[in-house]
């Protein structure tokens, strides 16, 4: 019976959402706690996503949202300054976190990080992390992890941390479409969940973004700053203009070997990508050194750690700690890669002035990424080179040779490049 009851009144809160009213926490909580069990069906959950993006919520109702999200699922305990960091997302390649979680580490503070496999986009941190070492864990298996090594990169996706959130995901992909309100929600219910107190935002904004209009940023940034006082977490945004990946690699294998070239200090590593990771990795370190009382500057002491090796050992720890080979290199990840390849050539001279994202993440996926491990696109120009005609500008990987050819004729109708002659 009152399983019954509280259907109905988790009906009653989405027809309330519906009229534009607000919502108190007792019916948030219902609501949220229906969703994640998922006893509404897939119409009523809709409902409310449509609802929630034409109205949005008011500061309460955010509160109160992300609260009901953490209180109906799992948590992650730790002590002291826990760090963590986000991305609102949009582009792939840029994989700053498997950067920036060893630097933290290294410094002395504690940072758990549970990342998305891939949903929309060719690869997500856990895929390319899963080159590397596993990522699947338990609770308990997480935190033994953590223990050991001051940090983790897992797979948060079955831990049952948010569970509405991911039921909401669902919806909201078959929709495409998700409001900036439900981003702030999800991202700070699941920091909420595995005990951050310092975290640092990265908001790209650009036409193939989720946040297309610098203002909008600034706002979100600014909800984020809010939200977090109210749940006790320091929070530091970058909010910054993207146009194209920072790295060379997009999809799992080739990410994995940007983020190794980068911790080795190889010539040839995508220094874009290691600017950009540097940044927000100096950010978090300023709020965490604030809070430590340790008067240091947390770009230039992320650059340390980064140059003197610090960084690359203590990636090679969490590895072995979560069941990988911690003697892996960028030398012998290539020589794994048994991949097809292609070499695609330009066909005019000119000068790179444009990336389309969404054309290099159909194309990435339709090579087989995140699913094949050694598909993807490399990048062997970036905007502002120069091109020569029949000089190369990528290379194609699948373990599927037709695929190859799907992808190389798929390319004259959704060209990645715009190239301005």
């Amino acid at each position: 019976m009152e399983k019954d009851t509280d259907r109905i009144k988790a009906i009653e809160s989405i027809q309330k959402k519906l009229l534009g009213k607000k919502l108190n926490y007792k019916e948030i909580f219902t609501l949220m706690k229906e969703i994640s069990q998922e006893k509404l069906s897939d119409v009523l959950t809709t409902y409310f996503v449509a609802a929630s993006f034409r109205e949005g919520f008011s500061p309460e109702e955010l509160y109160y949202f992300t609260k009901a999200m953490v209180e109906t699922g799992a948590k992650l305990h730790f002590k002291g300054i826990v760090a963590d960091k986000h991305s609102t997302g949009g582009v792939a390649g840029t994989r700053t976190t498997m950067i920036l979680v060893p630097i933290i580490a290294a410094a002395g503070f504690t940072i758990p990080k549970t990342s998305s496999r891939s949903i929309t986009s060719p690869a997500g941190t856990a895929d390319v992390m899963e080159v590397l070492a596993p990522v699947t864990f338990t609770v308990r298996q997480i935190e033994e992890i953590v223990a050991k090594t001051g940090g983790c990169i897992v797979w948060g996706g079955h831990l049952g941390i948010a569970p509405a959130d991911d039921v909401i995901i669902n919806v909201e992909e078959e929709l495409s479409f998700e409001s900036f309100d439900k981003i702030i929600i999800s991202i700070m219910a699941k920091k909420v969940a595995v005990s951050t107190n310092h975290l640092v935002l990265d908001i790209p904004v650009g036409s193939t973004m989720k946040i297309r209009h610098f203002k909008d940023g600034e706002k979100m940034a600014q909800k984020f700053s809010q939200l977090g006082k109210k749940f006790g977490i320091k929070v530091a945004s970058d909010v910054n203009r993207s146009y194209e990946p920072a790295g060379y690699g997009v999809g799992p294998t080739l990410e994995a070997l940007d983020v190794l070239s980068i911790l080795e200090q190889r010539k040839e590593r995508p220094l874009e990508l290691e600017v950009k990771a540097l940044r927000l990795t100096g950010k978090l370190l300023d709020i965490c050194f604030e809070d430590a009382k340790i008067n240091k500057n947390g770009e230039e002491e992320a650059k340390k750690i980064l140059y003197d090796g610090r960084a690359l050992q203590k990636f090679r720890e969490i590895i072995k700690a979560q069941g990988g080979n911690d003697h892996v290199s960028s030398e012998k990840l290539k020589l794994t890669m048994h991949a097809h390849r292609q070499m695609i050539k330009s066909k005019k001279s000119g000068k790179i002035k444009g990336v389309n994202n969404y054309n290099l993440n159909m194309i990435a996926k339709l090579l087989g990424a995140p699913n094949d491990k050694f598909a993807g696109v490399f990048l062997n120009k970036k905007i502002d080179n120069n091109i020569a005609k029949n000089e190369f500008l990528m290379e194609f990987y699948s373990n599927d040779p037709y695929k190859l050819k799907e992808a190389e004729v798929t390319l004259l109708n959704f060209p990645i490049y715009e190239i301005e002659s």
